[in-house]
């Protein structure tokens, strides 16, 4: 522990680790962005899916299928394949990402809606409300708690993974943590998996504050 706590001190303690290209704000903000890509990419896929199929009723075998197919894939893996097949580039960082994201979120949002009340539904459709405002307006909100589950999971799976981006010669916190083993520097290494463990905390505070403004209060009542 004191040996760790003197990598973490020496990292962090070293006013060169804290600007330039390769300084702690440039790592966060990279790997913040590659995290930010991959799961706008991911909600946009999978969470009309997940909605649509749960709304509907429609399709849940196939959400089932795409959601283990992707668990399946191997991430590190699949990004070797793809820097093999297409080079070094984005898209192989982005592809692995989203896959992994993708599962969570899909069975969430299915779950979420196909888990409401039908006299819910019921009531809503007795008002006259169309299908679309009936999953938006009645059964989203409902189901939201659930559906940030599946986010929050999908985002800190995405936050967590995304220095294998360092792997392919991008940056982000694992630049610290691939070129501190390339060195024998353990307070790279340390200092970098510190780093990706903040970036999770970052995450999972974020998704707690979204909680309380998204969730209405008597939806989170009747879940207390």
């Amino acid at each position: 522990m004191t040996t760790l706590l003197n990598y973490l001190a020496e990292y962090f303690g070293d006013s060169a680790n804290w600007s330039g290209a390769s300084g702690i704000p440039t790592r966060l903000a990279q790997h913040f962005g590659y995290t930010l890509l991959a799961f706008v990419i991911s909600v946009l896929l999978a969470l009309p899916l997940g909605l649509w199929t749960g709304h509907t009723g429609r399709g849940g075998v196939l959400v089932s299928l795409t959601a283990n197919a992707a668990r399946a894939l191997p991430t590190y893996g699949l990004l070797v394949l793809l820097v093999v097949l297409y080079g070094i580039g984005l898209v192989p960082v982005m592809v692995p990402l989203v896959a992994l994201a993708i599962p969570p979120i899909l069975l969430n949002s299915y779950e979420g809606i196909r888990g409401i009340d039908p006299a819910l539904t019921d009531a809503a459709r007795g008002m006259g409300m169309t299908s679309s405002q009936i999953l938006l307006r009645a059964q989203l909100p409902v189901a939201l708690p659930l559906i940030l589950v599946g986010l929050r999971t999908a985002a800190v799976q995405i936050v967590a993974t995304a220095t294998i981006a360092a792997a392919v010669s991008f940056g982000g916190v694992g630049r610290p943590i691939v070129d501190g083993l390339a060195r024998s520097d353990y307070a790279l290494v340390v200092g970098g998996a510190a780093l990706a463990g903040i970036c999770s905390l970052v995450i999972l505070a974020l998704f707690a504050v979204l909680g309380r403004l998204l969730v209405s209060p008597g939806v989170r009542a009747s879940r207390d």
